[in-house]
């Protein structure tokens, strides 16, 4: 293939988020810990206010937080001076023995991941990922996660690069890993605008999860009392948003995913790029 002869082959890899896109249901591992550690400097923050840099590096997600305004200002009431740099790294600090001591405890599979996954080995697709978690704290995660019964070919965590999401080096460097080109062939799944960006950025295709992820930021029984017209209207809100941040396909679940991918590989031998 030269680089003015459109890609016509199948789908090559997977790239999959962690929290909230093929683990931990409602994305509700780092949620309460950014409330905390916050919490512990005489901050009080919302979750919705954590919830909304996520899918950022983490110190970077802690940044967003701490300039939102009425954050900032209590910020500076109680310490007395800009939110800064410094102060980053010590809420930073707090949050990261917090998050790893916690986030073992969200490694149950979003329902069907496992078999979704499967179904894409089986096609010859292999499986990368990459986070907006430190690689401390995917050390945690991930033996948690393959014993039940979830594993991806290669992880690349925030921090690992000199630049993470929205930025594309961390899905550039799992093809690298995984030895895939073009970006063409390759799919970004993820729940958070950030890591659409990503993918996005990378020239890949991208799938916006809405259910499972951090725009309910609900767990599943919580989901399944929704009532109907709320659950859809939810929806609809989430799906715009991805729509307008340019995600190629939204999708409920990881679930979901297996008739993306056949219509991904109907484009692709039709000539479509992303």
């Amino acid at each position: 293939m030269t680089a003015n002869r459109p890609y016509r082959g199948p789908v090559k890899a997977a790239i999959f988020d962690w929290a909230g896109t093929i683990v931990d249901f409602g994305s509700r591992a780092p949620v309460q810990v950014f409330v905390d550690a916050f919490a512990d400097f005489g901050i009080e923050v919302t979750v919705d206010e954590a919830r909304g840099p996520m899918g950022l590096p983490k110190w970077d997600h802690i940044a967003a937080m701490g300039h939102v305004a009425h954050i900032a200002e209590a910020w500076h009431r109680r310490h007395g001076h800009a939110f800064g740099p410094a102060d980053i790294d010590d809420v930073y600090r707090r949050f990261l023995p917090m998050q790893v001591e916690t986030v073992a405890r969200f490694a149950d599979p979003i329902p069907g991941a496992v078999e979704a996954i499967a179904g894409l080995r089986q096609r010859g697709i292999a499986i990368g990922s990459t986070t907006g978690y430190s690689r401390e704290v995917m050390e945690a995660l991930l033996p948690a996660a393959e014993r039940n019964g979830l594993k991806t070919d290669c992880v690349i965590c925030a921090g690992d690069l000199a630049d993470g999401r929205p930025g594309p080096l961390m899905c550039l460097q799992v093809m690298i890993d995984l030895n895939v080109w073009p970006a063409e062939a390759c799919v970004k799944v993820d729940d958070t605008t950030p890591g659409i960006d990503e993918g996005l950025n990378a020239g890949m295709w991208t799938v916006g999860v809405v259910e499972s992820g951090n725009a309910f930021g609900l767990s599943p029984e919580e989901l399944a009392a929704l009532p109907a017209a709320e659950r859809q209207d939810r929806r609809s809100a989430a799906e715009a948003k991805f729509r307008a941040d340019g995600a190629h396909y939204v999708i409920d679940s990881v679930a979901g995913l297996p008739p993306v991918i056949d219509d991904i590989e109907a484009k692709l031998a039709a000539g479509v790029r992303p």
